[in-house]
């Protein structure tokens, strides 16, 4: 008779519930062994709703291939309601051999999965493009436009020219059929990809700007208000990636 030990090896490779040594162990009278069979049971069907999930994500893109429309673009957005930086949108095209199960919302992620994901998008993605649009041209046009500006570039960069565009929230000023939605990085496995894309690249620039403006926080808030920020501005005043337009940032301009 199998150890536990043994049992909790062999179950590392059984995916369904109907597999014939998980369905065989259940008349094992040991509680360790039923412990482990409830507790592979229970990761099972985690796994099969993250993938109805995944696929359910899917949904969008495949309604659009069906119809002929092989290339679409999810575009989505990070960074505005930042105090400073950019404003930076991604555009990512898939394809139906896309697997990557836990690419959905960026916000629903940690860190850690989300630079995970973020290198195997750049991989397994048809074409990325990004677009940043800089504190200075936010101040100038304000964000909602900068937005969209941003979101054009990314659309440019693309080494593909898309049939069709997925947006989140913003109907960006792109003459490509769009379908724009909210909360599209819930609904559409495009656009969650664009935005997790987008965050970490921003991410990793506001880690850069954090060496040049030291007392920030930079690294830690990415720009958005925090205590910290607030308090930077305070002691060190205002930066050339500060947003001049966003209160409180005016507060803080020397007169």
């Amino acid at each position: 008779m199998a150890t536990i030990k043994e049992i909790k090896t062999q179950l590392l490779s059984v995916y369904t519930l109907d597999d014939p040594l998980l369905v065989g162990l259940s008349e094992d009278p040991r509680t360790g062994v039923q412990r482990l069979i409830k507790h592979k049971q229970k990761e099972i069907n985690q796994l099969r709703l993250k993938e109805e999930a995944f696929q359910a994500r899917f949904t969008l893109e495949r309604e659009l291939w069906s119809n002929g429309i092989d290339l679409v673009a999810g575009i989505d957005e990070v960074g505005r309601g930042c105090l400073a930086g950019p404003v930076v949108t991604a555009s990512v095209v898939l394809d139906e051999t896309f697997d990557l199960i836990d690419v959905n919302d960026s916000k629903q992620l940690s860190s850690e999965l989300r630079e995970e994901l973020y290198a195997k998008i750049l991989t397994e993605a048809v074409s990325v493009g990004i677009g940043v649009c800089s504190n200075q041209k936010i101040d100038e046009v304000n964000i909602l436009n900068a937005t969209k500006l941003a979101m054009r570039e990314a659309g440019s960069n693309l080494n593909v020219t898309p049939q069709h565009l997925l947006i989140d929230a913003v109907n960006a000023p792109i003459e490509i059929p769009k379908t724009v939605m909210f909360k599209g990085d819930s609904k559409s496995i495009s656009i969650a990809a664009a935005s997790i894309v987008a965050k970490v690249y921003r991410d990793h620039l506001m880690r850069s700007y954090a060496a040049l403006y030291p007392g920030y926080g930079f690294d830690k808030n990415v720009g958005y208000g925090t205590k910290q920020h607030i308090e930077g501005l305070k002691t060190y005043g205002v930066t050339p990636i500060h947003r001049q337009t966003f209160e409180p940032v005016p507060e803080f301009l020397i007169k």
